[in-house]
C-alpha cells in the first residue's frame, strides 16, 4: 500500500489556480486509472481532470466553489503494487481550503404528541390524534387542530395534500380557496434556496460587475425597415441548396463589418490601467452565447473575410462548441467587438453590457410588423404592412461619443434597408 498525491497540472494557459466546479469522487471512493476525478475551471474553460492511477481516494483538496493553486494537490490516492509511488502530500497553500468534512445527515423529523397523564378509570387515550367529525376519521397534529379551531375550520371540509393526513400547509390552501367567493391564490409557494455561485456563473458575475463599474455606459437605439432585408433572405435560403440556413445574424454581422472601416473607434479594446486604447483592423466578432451554465462569449475570427454562408457555418460551430463545451480557449478570447442577440425573444429594445475590455457591443432586437407610411411612387403617402426591428449598441463613452454611435447605426441601417449593397463588391 502507498499513497499517491494527484497535484493540479499547469494546463498551459499562463494561470496561477482554477476554480472546482464539480467532483467526480468523494472520499472513500474507487477509481481507475484514467476515471474523471474533477472538473476544473480557467478563465471560461472548463478542464476535465482524470486519475493517472487506480486506487481509492483518501482526501480531497475542497468543495466545488473553492479555488485551488496550480501545483497543490488535487486528491490524495491510495494505491497498491508497482501504482504506490511513495509519493506524500504536500501541504496545501493557506489559501487552498482544506477538504470539505463529509456532511452528518441530519435526524429525521419525529412528531413528539404529549402523553396525557393518568386519571382513574380514564380510557387510554389513542395513539394518533384523530378527530370526529361528520362520521370520518381526520389525521391532524395538535398543533394543526388547534389552529384549525381558533379559526372555526371544520377539518373534515379540508383536503389533505399528501397522505391522508392534513397539515399546515393544508389550511392555508383550504383558507386561500375560501377567502373569497372560492378563488384560488395566485400560485403555489416556492422552495427556498441557497445557490452558490460558482464556476461560469461566478465569472459572468464578476466580468458584468467590474464593466458595469468601471465603463461609463450610454444605449442608443434605432428602428429599421427590414422588409425588403427578409425578402432577400427568404430568396437566399430558398436557393441554399446544402448550405446552411441563413439566420439574421450572417447578414448584420456582415453590415456590422462592412461600415465599421469608417469607425475605428467602435471596434477596439481599452486598457484603462495603461491609458491606451487598441483600435483593431481585423473584426474579431464575439458571439454572446447562452448555454446551460450561462453566457459565454465564442468569437468568430476575422468576420471581415467571411461571406454569408461562411458566417452561418462558423456561428452554427461556435455556438454548438459552446454549449457542449468543447470550445477551445483561444475561441473564447481576444474579441473586439459582440453581439448579442435573443432572437425571437429579443424584445423591443433592450441596453447591453458590454464585454470589457471592449469599447461597444451591438444588440438586435425582435422583427414585429406594424403598418407604416410609405411613399407611393406619386408624391404621396400609403399605409402597409412592414416588418420593423430596432437595433441597440451600447458604448464606452470615455472612448466613444454618441454622435459617431449614432452615425454608425444609421449607417447600418443604410445597408438593412437597402440590402442588395450587401452583396456588392
Amino acid at each position: 500500500m502507498g499513497k499517491f498525491t494527484f497535484n493540479l497540472p499547469d494546463i498551459g494557459e499562463g494561470i496561477a489556480e482554477a476554480e472546482i466546479v464539480a467532483w467526480h469522487v468523494k472520499v472513500g471512493d474507487r477509481i481507475e486509472e484514467d476515471g474523471k476525478i474533477a472538473d476544473v475551471m480557467t478563465d471560461k474553460a472548463t478542464v476535465e481532470m482524470e486519475s493517472p492511477v487506480t486506487g481509492t481516494i483518501l482526501s480531497v483538496a475542497g468543495a466545488e466553489g473553492d479555488m485551488i493553486a496550480i501545483g497543490s494537490p488535487l486528491v490524495v490516492i491510495e494505491v497498491e503494487g508497482d501504482d504506490a509511488m511513495m509519493e506524500e502530500p504536500v501541504p496545501a497553500p493557506a489559501h487552498v481550503p482544506a477538504p470539505a468534512p463529509e456532511p452528518v445527515p441530519e435526524p429525521a423529523a419525529v412528531e413528539v404528541r404529549p402523553t396525557p397523564a393518568p386519571a382513574p378509570a380514564a380510557a387510554p387515550q389513542p395513539a394518533e390524534p384523530i378527530v370526529q367529525s361528520h362520521h370520518a376519521k381526520v389525521l391532524a397534529s395538535p398543533a394543526v387542530r388547534a389552529r384549525a379551531a381558533e379559526l372555526a375550520i371544520d377539518l373534515a371540509q379540508v383536503k389533505p395534500a399528501e397522505d391522508g393526513r392534513i397539515r399546515h400547509s393544508d389550511l392555508d390552501a383550504f383558507l386561500a380557496y375560501n377567502a373569497d367567493g372560492g378563488f384560488r391564490a395566485a400560485g403555489a409557494r416556492g422552495v427556498d434556496q441557497q445557490v452558490k455561485v460558482m464556476g461560469l456563473r461566478r465569472r459572468i458575475a464578476e466580468n458584468m460587475a467590474a464593466a458595469k463599474r468601471a465603463i461609463p455606459h450610454f444605449t442608443y437605439v434605432e428602428e429599421c425597415d427590414v422588409t425588403a432585408l427578409e425578402d432577400m433572405r427568404a430568396q437566399l435560403n430558398a436557393a441554399r441548396g446544402s448550405r446552411p440556413k441563413l439566420t439574421m445574424l450572417p447578414l448584420l454581422i456582415t453590415a456590422i463589418c462592412r461600415t465599421l472601416h469608417d469607425f475605428p473607434m467602435l471596434n477596439a479594446r481599452y486598457d484603462d490601467e495603461a491609458g491606451v486604447v487598441h483600435r483593431s483592423g481585423a473584426v474579431h466578432l464575439g458571439m454572446a452565447t447562452q448555454t446551460p451554465g450561462g453566457l459565454m462569449v465564442p468569437v468568430i475570427r476575422d468576420a471581415q473575410d467571411k461571406n454569408l454562408w461562411q458566417l452561418a457555418t462558423e456561428i452554427a460551430r461556435l455556438a454548438e462548441a459552446a454549449r457542449n463545451g468543447t470550445a477551445k480557449s483561444e475561441e473564447l478570447n481576444g474579441s473586439t467587438l459582440t453581439i448579442t442577440s435573443l432572437g425571437p425573444l429579443g424584445g423591443v429594445a433592450t441596453t447591453p453590457v458590454i464585454n470589457r475590455p471592449e469599447v461597444a457591443i451591438i444588440g438586435p432586437n425582435r422583427i414585429v410588423e406594424r403598418p407604416m407610411f410609405v411613399s407611393d411612387g406619386m408624391g404621396g403617402e400609403r399605409i402597409e404592412k412592414r416588418k420593423l426591428m430596432n437595433i441597440s449598441i451600447s458604448c464606452d463613452h470615455r472612448v466613444v461619443d454618441g454622435w459617431d454611435a449614432a452615425s454608425y447605426i444609421q449607417a447600418v441601417k443604410r445597408l438593412f434597408e437597402t440590402p442588395v449593397l450587401l452583396l456588392a463588391d
